[in-house]
C-alpha cells in the first residue's frame, strides 16, 4: 500500500521522526498530528504496514478495539487515512542509520538521522516503532531457483493462488494462517511440517485439521521440480516423509515457505540504546530509552510485564508521542485532551 512517499528529498526537518511504518508507527504519525507536531516516517520496506503488509495482509485480526474483525490490509488502509489528516512525510525503502546531534541557532540540541538513501532528517525527538527490526525470511533449502515463479515466502495477495494446488511448508502461526486463508480459494492446500507437533496456536491448528487441507507431518520438501525456462514455474514438490522408503511427488503450482525469519536491529545497535536479550529496546513507563530524545513503542520495546500485541502498541506509541511533545516543549501539557474536544474531519479513503 502506497502512502505519499517523498523519496527525492535529501533533507527533511520535522518535530518527530518515527522509525517504522507498521501499524504502531502509523498510529504514532496520527498522534503526532494531534499534538500539532510535524512528523516523518522512515521504513526499510517499500510499502507502509510493516510485517502486516509484508507477511499477512489478508489475515483477519480480532484484537483491535471496537473492530470485531479486520484484515491486515484494511487495518493499514484505515491507519494511513487516519494519519493522512496531518500530512506525514513518508521515507520508504530507506533504513534509518547514523544518529548524531547538533545545536541549532537557538541553542537547542536537535537530532539528525541519516538514512541509507542519504536523506538527512533533522528532528527534536525520535520514536522507534520498528517491530522486530529488519526481518529476513528463512530460505527453503530446496528449490531456491523457483523463487518468484512458484516459490514465495509471503502471501501479499491470495488472488495469485486461486484454483492452484498449493503446498505450505512450516508449523508456525504464519503457515497455519496461510493454510486457512488459501483453502477457500485454492484447488488444494497441503501443509508439510518437519515435526508432528505444531508451534502455532492450538485453536488455529484445529481449524486446519477440520478443513480440507491435507497435513503431512514428520516430512520435508527436499526438492522442487518444474520447467527450466524462466517463464515456467513449479510443477511438483518432492516430499520426504519419515518412515517412508519412497519420496512423494506432489503436484503443485505454488509453494509457500513459512519457515520463520531472522530479525536484525541493524544500525539501531550503534545508537547506544540499552538492549534486553540483545533484540529489544529497554524503555521506562514514559516509553523513553536511555538515549535522550529517543523513545520507542510496540514489539521492539521491553519492560517488566511487556505484552506484545498491536493493541498494546497503539497505547504505547500514544504515550511515547505525548512524552516526546513535552521533551520538545517542557511547558507543554502531557495530557493531550480528548479527541472529541477538537474533532477533525476524516478524509475519504
Amino acid at each position: 500500500m502506497s502512502a505519499g512517499t517523498s523519496p527525492g528529498e535529501s533533507t527533511v526537518d520535522v518535530d518527530v521522526l518515527i522509525v517504522g511504518a507498521g501499524p504502531v508507527g502509523l498510529y504514532g504519525a496520527y498522534y503526532a498530528g494531534v499534538r500539532d507536531l510535524s512528523v516523518a516516517v522512515v521504513d526499510s520496506l517499500s510499502q507502509v504496514g510493516g510485517q502486516v503488509t509484508a507477511m499477512y495482509p489478508e489475515k483477519e485480526i480480532y484484537d483491535v478495539a471496537a473492530i470485531p474483525v479486520v484484515t491486515g490490509r484494511e487495518l493499514v488502509r484505515g491507519l494511513v487515512t487516519q494519519a493522512g489528516q496531518y500530512d506525514p512525510v513518508y521515507l520508504l525503502g530507506q533504513e534509518a542509520q547514523e544518529l548524531r546531534r547538533l545545536v541549532g541557532d537557538d541553542g537547542r540540541e536537535r537530532i539528525v538521522v541519516r538514512t541509507s538513501a542519504g536523506t538527512e532528517v533533522t528532528c527534536s525527538a525520535v520514536v522507534v516503532t520498528g517491530g522486530i527490526g529488519t526481518f529476513t525470511p528463512r530460505p527453503l533449502p530446496a528449490g531456491e531457483e523457483f523463487l518468484g515463479r512458484g516459490l514465495d515466502y509471503f502471501v501479499p495477495d491470495k488472488q495469485a493462488y486461486v484454483d492452484k494446488d498449493v503446498i505450505v511448508v512450516g508449523g508456525g502461526d504464519s503457515a497455519i494462517d496461510w493454510c486457512l486463508m488459501l483453502e477457500p480459494v485454492a484447488a488444494s492446500v497441503t501443509l508439510v511440517h518437519r515435526r508432528a507437533a505444531f508451534r502455532a496456536h492450538a485453536a488455529s491448528v484445529e481449524q486446519v485439521r477440520a478443513s480440507s487441507v491435507e497435513i503431512v507431518t514428520d516430512a520435508q520438501v527436499t526438492a522442487l521440480e518444474g520447467g527450466q525456462d524462466p517463464a515456467q514455474g513449479v510443477e511438483k514438490a518432492v516430499v520426504t516423509v519419515k518412515g517412508e522408503d519412497v519420496s512423494r511427488h506432489l503436484p503443485c503450482q505454488q509453494v509457500v515457505a513459512a519457515l520463520g525469519f531472522t530479525a536484525n536491529l541493524g544500525p539501531l545497535r550503534e545508537w547506544g540504546v540499552e538492549l534486553h536479550d540483545n533484540r529489544h529496546l529497554v524503555v521506562d513507563p514514559s516509553m523513553r530509552t536511555n538515549v535522550p530524545g529517543v523513545f520507542a513503542a510496540g514489539d521492539i520495546t521491553d519492560y517488566p510485564g511487556k505484552v506484545r500485541l498491536i493493541a498494546v502498541g497503539f497505547g504505547e506509541v500514544a504515550t511515547a508521542v505525548n512524552n516526546a511533545a513535552v521533551h520538545l516543549d517542557p511547558d507543554a501539557q502531557l495530557f493531550p485532551g480528548h479527541s472529541t474536544d477538537d474533532p477533525h474531519a476524516v478524509p475519504a479513503a
